[in-house]
C-alpha cells in the first residue's frame, strides 16, 4: 500500500493577503500524511515590476516574459515569497525546504516553441524527479515550490504553476496515493460564473465538455481543469479545486472525475 501524499497549489489570492495564507498555511500544517506545496508570486512581480518601470504584459491572462520580467519574477516567486512562505511554515514546526525546479535538477523544462504568441521565457515541463523529491520526503523536509523551472542549460524559465502542481501529483504517483488541491479564489467550479453558491460538487470529463461548449467554463479555468483532468488520468488518486476550505472541509470545492 502507497504512503499518501497531499500535494496543495495555492493561487494569487492567497498570496496576496497576509491573514488569508497565514490561516491556509495553518490548515497545511496540520495536514499529518507527506506533503508538499505549489505557489505561484500573486500580483507581487507585477508591483515590484512597476516600482522598477517594467511594465507587466499579458496575453488572454498569461504572462509575457520577457529578459526583465523573467528577473522579477525570479526574485519575487522564487526568492520573497517562497522564502517567506517557508519561515512561516517553519514556524509552525513544519520543516519546508524552499525549492525551484533547477535546485536538485528537481523539474526540466523546455522554452515555450512560438506559435502564434511568443510567451519570452516560459517553461514547459518535461520531466520531474519523483525519486529525488521521494528522498527529500522521506528525510522530513516538506518541499515549497515556486512557479520557477530550468531548461538544463542555466536558464530559468516561468512557469505555470497549475502545471507544476500537476506534473509533481503525475511522477509522484510512482511511489504514493497522490492527492491534488488546487485553491483558488473560487470556491470551487461554478455552473455560473456569477453565483458563488453554484458549486458543482462533482465534475466528470463529459460535464466539462458541455461547460465549455456552453461558454459556462472559459478563460483561465480552462488550463486549470485540464491540469486536473490529466492528472487523474495519469495516476493521481484524487483531484480537487477550490477555496482555502479545501484543506480543513472535505467536502467543499469540486471534486474532479474522470
Amino acid at each position: 500500500m502507497k504512503p499518501k501524499l497531499t500535494i496543495v497549489k495555492i493561487g494569487g489570492n492567497v498570496i496576496d493577503n497576509p491573514e488569508l495564507l497565514d490561516s491556509v498555511l495553518a490548515d497545511f500544517a496540520k495536514l499529518e500524511n507527506a506533503k508538499i506545496l505549489v505557489h505561484g508570486g500573486g500580483k507581487l512581480a507585477t508591483r515590484l515590476g512597476e516600482k522598477l518601470g517594467i511594465e507587466a504584459k499579458f496575453h488572454k491572462g498569461r504572462r509575457i516574459t520577457d529578459q526583465a520580467m523573467l528577473e522579477i519574477a525570479v526574485m519575487s516567486y522564487a526568492g520573497g515569497t517562497n522564502k517567506s512562505i517557508v519561515a512561516k511554515l517553519q514556524a509552525l514546526g513544519v520543516n519546508a525546504i524552499g525549492l525551484t525546479g533547477a535546485d536538485g535538477n528537481l523539474i526540466l523544462s523546455e522554452k515555450r516553441a512560438v506559435k502564434t504568441v511568443d510567451f519570452g521565457f516560459v517553461g514547459d515541463v518535461r520531466k520531474v524527479d519523483s525519486e529525488a523529491l521521494r528522498n527529500l520526503i522521506q528525510c522530513g523536509f516538506v518541499p515549497v515550490f515556486a512557479a520557477i523551472t530550468h531548461d538544463g542549460k542555466g536558464k530559468l524559465l516561468n512557469t505555470n504553476a497549475d502545471t507544476i502542481a500537476s506534473e509533481i501529483a503525475i511522477a509522484c504517483s510512482d511511489f504514493f496515493d497522490t492527492e491534488l488541491l488546487y485553491c483558488f479564489e473560487k470556491p470551487g467550479v461554478l455552473a455560473n460564473s456569477e453565483d458563488g453558491d453554484s458549486v458543482i460538487s462533482l465534475l466528470d470529463a463529459e460535464l466539462y465538455q458541455r461547460l465549455k461548449a456552453e461558454n459556462k467554463v472559459h478563460s483561465g479555468m480552462l488550463p486549470k481543469l485540464d491540469n486536473c483532468f490529466r492528472a487523474l488520468e495519469n495516476g493521481v488518486s484524487v483531484v480537487k479545486v477550490g477555496s482555502e476550505k479545501l484543506l480543513s472541509d472535505q467536502n467543499s470545492g469540486t471534486k474532479i472525475q474522470p
